[in-house]
């Protein structure tokens, strides 16, 4: 036995330990491909060699193959234990906590969101408490109005179930009510200067002159405030005017804007600023944890300014590091407007990296949220790839999934020769090669049969499970039929389907469309499942139009 005889012997030992003395030769195969990543290219030598030994070792009793297993020293390893993995302990309390998810309705939610929604999420689980979604919609340029539904239809597909939901634009009176309470209590001001000037001093530690207004002078501004031009007057709350960063000198609380809301039209003209509106709102609602990126250290230190003013607790602010995504498209923006344009089919098109896109494809959501959870929220920076979700995705669904072939492009030979015996031969091919349980599909041999149009090659070609055949100019003919001649033939293995096979498109993750056919029935699959197309990739099935199956590609 030379060593690569005895390598595959020794995986073909173990599988058969783990099916009752039955090795499969696909599994044995795989199991060589997966551990042993050096002889990948010796692939087409490995597979007629597996179907060998693998008949050697199932011919073996129980007894005699666990005595080969001792001679060669092979054994099960029992799979250990796993060290406790996760989140890290929140700062401060770890119990009934109040988180958020935040989010601008300027589109569907991306995977770029899923980095704050998700860990708030899994600590509102773990410690117990309340997760709140709160829209936050007091920018009526950056409204995208969908979006309303879109969101919590994202949030619903990755397991997460709001407790509360609220909307900004449904409480400008009470972001009115505490801007006058802070203007009562002299920590804020109107400020009429003209926003340049304004810079220029802050800039240089100066306050501007508004700054000294008395408490009834800035309440009468602020009465005139809605009736005054954008830009003529801000509500700033006041800061350290010697603070060493300028951007939180005596910053922006309200503002005019003209725009109309696409919920509340026209009825409101002043509007609050970011860190004023979020402010309120955490203390109002109780958060006792803010997640969020470090790109918001400034924001959090300018709200501490706020919960000072009014006395309040300040939440444990925890900031987490950017997130690089590399190969996939997040602009909001950018994919609204290759939308518009065209160039994009919707938010779900397969090469955007909305949740929506994802899904489609055949993502599952326990993958993006495993991904979230391995990053953390810790301070440095992650990068993640389309390779990396592909090989969370691919653990997660590649024990549940069935086995089909597919055959792209595909072209139609018949088959001279064939002798009658073997014609009609059904062939019988595991649904998943672990799991025998879930039975077989069957196949029906004639001399008809479609295969892949790059496998329409001179030379012995085994159609996969049947017979061999010669290819020679196009044309097929009968060459024999045993495994053991097609491995003698150094034949290449390949795929094929019989006449009847369904119509199937599979969309590409670049949005192209391969078409071929499939030996799924349509009535073996819903909308929504997930298949292994062997050689091919994993795929999602999207849509039964006509007898034909349309199937979005996920990953191999």
């Amino acid at each position: 036995m030379d060593e690569l005889e005895e390598i595959v012997f020794k995986h073909a030992l173990l599988n058969a330990a783990k099916h009752n003395g039955n090795a499969n030769p696909g599994a044995v195969m795989g199991s060589i491909m997966s551990s042993e990543p050096e002889l990948r290219p010796r692939a087409k030598e490995i597979g007629p060699l597996s179907g060998k030994i693998v008949a050697q070792v199932n011919a073996l009793s129980l007894e005699e193959q666990k005595a080969k297993m001792e001679e060669f020293g092979v054994a099960v390893e029992e799979k250990k234990q796993k060290k406790e993995e996760g989140l890290p302990k929140l700062p401060g309390k770890n119990k009934d906590v109040v988180m958020r998810f935040a989010p601008n309705p300027s589109g569907p939610l991306h995977i770029g969101h899923a980095r704050a929604a998700i860990p708030n999420g899994e600590y509102v689980k773990k410690c117990g408490g309340k997760f709140i979604l709160r829209i936050e919609d007091t920018d009526p340029k950056r409204i995208y109005e969908p979006a309303y539904e879109l969101i919590q239809e994202d949030l619903k597909w990755l397991g997460i179930e709001p407790d509360e939901v609220y909307y900004q634009s449904d409480r400008f009176e009470i972001y009115y009510q505490y801007a006058e309470e802070l203007i009562k209590r002299g920590a804020a001001y109107m400020c009429t200067c003209d926003g340049g000037e304004f810079k220029k001093l802050k800039d240089n530690c100066q306050a501007c002159p508004c700054r000294d207004n008395t408490v009834e002078e800035n309440m009468e501004l602020w009465k005139k405030f809605p009736e005054m031009e954008a830009g003529e007057a801000v509500l700033r709350v006041k800061t350290d005017i010697n603070h060493k960063n300028p951007a939180i000198r005596d910053w922006v609380a309200m503002r005019i804007v003209e725009e109309e809301h696409p919920r509340m039209g026209t009825k409101y003209r002043v509007y609050p600023m970011m860190n004023f509106s979020v402010s309120v709102d955490d203390h109002l609602l109780g958060m006792t944890h803010v997640l969020r990126g470090k790109d918001h250290l400034a924001n959090s230190e300018k709200q501490k300014y706020l919960y000072q003013h009014m006395g309040w607790e300040i939440p444990e602010f925890v900031h987490y590091g950017r997130l690089k995504m590399e190969d996939i498209a997040l602009s909001t923006s950018k994919a609204m407007a290759g939308i518009e344009d065209g160039t994009y089919s919707g938010w779900d098109d397969p090469r955007l990296g909305t949740l929506k896109a994802i899904a489609r494809r055949g993502i599952q959501p326990e993958t993006i949220t495993q991904l979230m959870v391995e990053i953390g929220i810790k301070m440095s920076d992650s990068a993640i790839s389309w390779k990396k979700i592909y090989g969370l995705n691919r653990n997660i669904i590649e024990q549940k999934v069935n086995r089909y072939f597919f055959v792209p492009n595909p072209v139609k030979i018949d088959i001279a020769d064939v002798p009658e015996d073997d014609l009609g031969l059904a062939i019988e091919r595991p649904l998943h090669p672990d799991f025998e349980e879930r039975g077989n599909r069957t196949l029906v041999f004639n001399r008809e049969v479609y295969i892949p149009e790059a496998d329409l090659t001179d030379g012995i070609s085994r159609l996969m499970d049947a017979v061999n055949v010669e290819i020679k100019d196009g044309t097929a003919s009968f060459h024999s039929k045993s495994f053991e001649d097609a491995r003698e033939a150094k034949a290449r293995i390949i795929q094929w389907v019989p006449t009847d096979a369904i119509k199937a498109k599979v969309v590409m993750d670049d949005a192209s469309v391969t078409e071929g056919l499939c030996e799924i029935d349509c009535n073996d699959l819903k909308v929504g499942d997930i298949v292994q197309f062997e050689r091919f990739g994993f795929a999602r099935l999207d849509e039964i139009k006509d007898d034909e199956l349309i199937f979005y590609y996920a990953h191999k």
